[in-house]
């Protein structure tokens, strides 16, 4: 096998196959290639049977690509090895030995949203309200045990005791293992505790599958958990010819369960391990490297790479100093048109933000631009079901006619509004030819003619709140007070605020900030306005919001943790300030915390190719408050002579938001409401309309919800049913012999 299209190093780690190994392959440092050469040097050199080799990575991508990689470079048949991702490898030994731990081989394995059912059902066999303990805070718990290796019957070890010390939690979690046996099924933290728990309970399982892999690889193994770790360790044990390929300088979901001491102490378990080093980059230029690789070196806990390319100098840096932070977005768009202007194709250009909230502006003023983007391993900001589930309180505040909107709201948060009391709202509604919240009004007016609606106390209750807290928000609207009164009046009355606040987890707190940007965007939008009101901000919002994608030709937007593994040849870096990166939690946690953030912004940095500009406000607009947290240290980090820091004060405007509010507004619109909200595309189907009477692509009018398009038709005459896209993406379907359409 020929392998000059390696460099030294690179070699090295294909050749080096017996014995434990580990490779800390840095940046760009050509890590895929040469795990693929690795493998197929194994199998044609060395004549390992693809039966005896097992290879580990975290997603079905990666994968995915070393298994096409393979099938193309080398003549052997490779449909027998096992490229696949930790928990499908849990799945599938699981199955084959499920008996041992009295499942079955049929066991279901539970996703995210039914693990929350169960976990709902156990808080209310306890008595406990999901206000008081959140469904999403006791799954993070269970998932933190899972992560730790932990197993109901293993001997708890110090960190585990400190779980057990939070009794009510514990319990929770003995119910929620109990009915998952109950009901012959597995969670995805499981798979893998699950496979621990047969290894060790069964000595002669775990002998079996160490005798089968003779070589055992790990790809990304500064991403592994305590539990992988282990699950590596107990399968590598007999043969001991164990490759893990990682890098600690890009060890960035402690948050996920990572740990990054599996790495660290890799040595301490394989004393005889032998360390190889790739550290040539081919992605970037000599300048951007040089000046990432003197950020990381500011950390401690490392194993030691100094990374270098022979690619050319480069660029300067371009740190940019913004008033504040739509002077930022307002700098980066227009930097992107300059960049466009030269020829360069949008997919070639990526914005990095250290969280979600942050694309706010930014896709602000790209829509303001006409610049077609898409937001990678994410939703766009005002696609965000917080973001949207709040617009929509607005959007009744502002159009009681709005029933889409009440749909959406009316038992969000829970208030016991379920989906029987729903339907007999909508079809007496419909019955007497008012909105949704029309009838609610009178409902909550008392009047006697709606108790054959049969409606619970406890619905009527929650009725009464809604309707009060909108109309009291109206009357705010009716006497002009600022919109972020109205925003902040929803948002905390509805009990939204204190729901997610509840959810101790990572989601519910990125959540919590996209409200939090949201407030922002209202505060901004005031401040622009000279009349501003909640009706002009919706249709702000709404119109911007219009943006035609194009395929391909996209900028991409995305957090810096969703970067990791792609590489571009423009990357802007917003947001560079104390408290936003690093994080002000980091800050609060100490020096442990705050270098995984140095790791993260190394991270950022080396995907840049050609071009790396770094942007920090002075101000920055956080809960409707304007906050100044300066630059982050990070900045200060990067030595002068790879940087360029230059001051951008945008001109003096007028607006922000209403010099383009209202230029497209459609003014001859049959019903000047359907203008002010999201255009949808709608995709045609294939399948044979003729059939049909609603066939696929048409226009409906519904009595309650108003205009909407077929999206799918099922059945015919009686039975027929169709799938309704009406505004704002809200999906509904319908028996067509029950539902108040008319075609148009």
């Amino acid at each position: 096998m020929n392998l000059d299209f390696l460099n030294e190093s690179q070699k090295q780690a294909v050749l080096m196959t017996d014995g434990p190994v580990m490779i800390l392959a840095g940046a760009g440092s050509g890590k895929t290639r040469t795990l693929v050469a690795r493998i197929q040097y194994l199998l044609e050199e060395k004549h390992v049977s693809p039966f005896q080799l097992l290879a580990v990575t975290f997603s079905n991508k990666a994968a995915r690509e070393m298994r096409e990689r393979l099938s193309v470079n080398t003549q052997i048949n490779v449909g027998a090895l096992q490229v696949t991702t930790f928990h499908a490898f849990c799945a599938r030994l699981l199955r084959m030995e499920a008996t041992y731990l009295g499942l079955s081989k049929n066991f279901t394995i539970y996703d995210d949203g039914e693990s929350q059912s169960i976990i709902k059902g156990i808080l209310a066999q306890r008595g406990i309200n999901t206000k008081e303990l959140s469904p999403y805070t006791v799954a993070a718990y269970i998932d933190g045990l899972k992560n730790r290796a932990y197993y109901i019957g293993l001997p708890r070890n110090e960190e585990i005791e400190k779980y057990a010390e939070d009794r009510r939690m514990w319990d929770i979690f003995l119910d929620y293992e109990a009915e998952l046996h109950r009901s012959n099924a597995v969670d995805f933290g499981g798979l893998i505790t699950g496979v621990l728990n047969l290894f060790r309970t069964f000595p002669e399982v775990l002998t079996k599958y160490q005798q089968k892999f003779k070589y055992v690889l790990v790809d990304e193994y500064q991403d592994t958990n305590r539990a992988q770790f282990e699950l590596i360790l107990l399968l590598s044990q007999h043969h001991r010819n164990v490759c893990v390929v990682g890098d600690e300088d890009q060890s960035i979901y402690s948050w996920r369960g990572a740990d990054i001491r599996n790495i660290l102490e890799y040595e301490n378990i394989f004393p005889d391990a032998k360390l190889i080093k790739l550290e040539q980059n081919y992605r970037s230029s000599k300048k951007i490297i040089e000046a990432a690789t003197e950020v990381i070196s500011r950390n401690v806990a490392r194993k030691g790479k100094q990374m270098w390319t022979n690619n050319d100098d480069g660029d300067e840096i371009r740190i940019i100093e913004c008033r504040d932070d739509r002077a930022e977005a307002e700098y980066i768009a227009h930097q992107i048109k300059l960049i466009a202007n030269e020829g360069v194709s949008l997919k070639d250009i990526a914005i990095f933000y250290r969280n979600n909230a942050h694309s706010r502006t930014i896709e602000d003023a790209l829509r303001k631009e006409k610049f077609p983007y898409r937001v990678v391993a994410g939703i766009k900001f005002y696609d965000r079901k917080e973001v949207k589930d709040m617009i929509s309180y607005m959007r009744v505040v502002v159009n009681k006619k709005d029933s889409l909107a009440l749909t959406r709201i009316i038992n969000t948060p829970a208030r016991g509004v379920g989906a029987t009391s729903l339907r007999k709202l909508e079809d007496e509604a419909v019955r007497l030819q008012l909105s949704l919240f029309e009838l609610i009004e009178k409902i909550a007016q008392g009047q006697s003619e709606f108790k054959h609606l049969s409606l619970s106390g406890k619905v009527q209750s929650a009725i009464n709140q809604l309707v009060q807290l909108i109309q009291e928000v109206q009357v705010l609207e009716e006497k002009n007070h600022s919109p972020t009164v109205s925003y902040e009046k929803l948002l905390n009355e509805s009990g939204y605020y204190e729901f997610l606040r509840a959810d101790k987890t990572h989601e519910g707190a990125a959540r919590l900030e996209n409200l939090e940007e949201l407030m922002s965007a209202v505060k901004q939008f005031e401040e622009s306005e000279t009349e501003p009101n909640l009706i002009k901000f919706l249709e702000t919002i709404t119109l911007d919001t219009t943006t035609e994608e194009t395929s391909g030709e996209l900028v991409s937007l995305m957090t810096v943790h969703g970067s990791k593994g792609l590489e571009y040849p423009y990357v802007f870096l917003i947001g560079a300030e104390e408290n936003i990166f690093p994080s002000y939690k980091s800050l609060e946690v100490g020096p442990t915390a705050i270098e995984e953030e140095r790791r993260l912004f190394y991270v950022a940095m080396t995907r840049a190719m050609k071009q790396l500009t770094i942007t920090f406000a002075q101000g920055r607009m956080l809960w409707g408050s304007l906050k100044f947290n300066g630059p982050s240290q990070f900045l200060h980090e990067i030595p002068s002579r790879y940087y360029k820091w230059e001051n951008y004060q945008s001109s003096p405007r007028k607006s922000d938001f209403n010099e383009h509010a209202y230029n497209d507004f459609d003014q001859s619109s049959n019903n000047s409401e359907d203008a002010v909200f999201y255009r949808e595309k709608v995709y045609q189907t294939k399948k044979p309309q003729n059939l049909a009477n609603h066939p696929t692509g048409s226009k409906i009018m519904h009595a309650l919800y108003g205009e909407g398009t077929i999206l799918d038709t099922e059945g015919m005459g009686p039975e027929e049913k169709v799938t309704i896209l009406f505004r704002d993406g809200i999906r509904k379907k319908f028996m067509v012999k029950f539902a108040p359409l008319q075609k148009l």
